[in-house]
């Protein structure tokens, strides 16, 4: 593999697995994420500061890029507390649909300029935006979108760029563990693991590396004639 790739999110748990995989199989990497990811989980590459949520701050950040990307990485996320829908207000519904949706709309906007002819765009959703959980309801449906999302843009930018997402189920990260995506790392685990384990047919919950293997398959040619697809990775929790 070679060439350039930005990773948006890649000072995350997956994030940084990713930059150390992509680099070691010839990539040359660029990183943008928020400031504090940036400053609290340091990687070895070029990084560049934005907030997802903005497209001014993503096009503003986009300026900094080669603009001849082999691939782009959306890794961008953003989780509230779970509860009901009936519980959830307004102002948690717009957030977390703004930290993921909107931030995903951002990021294909603001980059896919910068990528060359043939190259891949790589989206993140999630196993919740297919199958339905308790208390998961705007996260579900912004990861939903992004799958949507992957689809409409897969036939806008073709033939010139392939859009294809990963949809993981739980994985071992901050996230998990009741992180936001917004650097919140220190607070109770999300979901009861040795219950969630139980039914993994895989009977594990999912590292990192299980989720930047499929990335990088998904970037590299061996998926060329794939696109608007959504890849599960879940240890056979959702069989679609």
């Amino acid at each position: 593999m070679s060439g350039t790739i930005a990773i948006l999110g890649g000072c995350g748990g997956i994030g940084r697995v990713l930059v150390t995989h992509a680099v070691k199989v010839g990539y040359e990497v660029y990183v943008i994420d928020l400031p504090q990811s940036i400053e609290a989980h340091p990687v070895d590459v070029p990084t560049i500061s934005a907030d997802a949520t903005s497209g001014v701050d993503l096009a503003r950040a986009a300026k900094e890029l080669p603009s001849d990307l082999a691939g782009f990485v959306n890794l961008s996320g953003f989780m509230s507390d779970n509860r009901l829908i009936s519980e959830t207000g307004e102002d948690i519904w717009e957030d977390v649909l703004k930290g993921n949706l909107t931030a995903s709309y951002n990021a294909v906007r603001a980059m896919h300029s910068k990528m060359r002819k043939g190259a891949s765009l790589v989206m993140t959703g999630s196993g919740l935006g297919h199958f339905a959980r308790p208390g998961y309801g705007p996260y579900a449906v912004s990861k939903a979108g992004i799958a949507a999302l992957t689809r409409q843009i897969a036939l806008d930018l073709a033939p010139s760029i392939r859009a294809n997402c990963v949809a993981p189920s739980a994985v071992d990260t901050a996230f998990l563990r009741g992180g936001t995506g917004r650097s919140d790392e220190k607070q109770p685990m999300r979901i009861d693991l040795d219950a969630y384990v139980d039914k993994i047919p895989l009977g594990r919950i999912a590292e990192p590396v299980d989720i930047t293997g499929p990335i990088l398959f998904l970037l590299s040619e061996a998926s060329r004639y794939m696109t608007g697809q959504v890849l599960h990775v879940n240890g056979g929790t959702f069989m679609p």
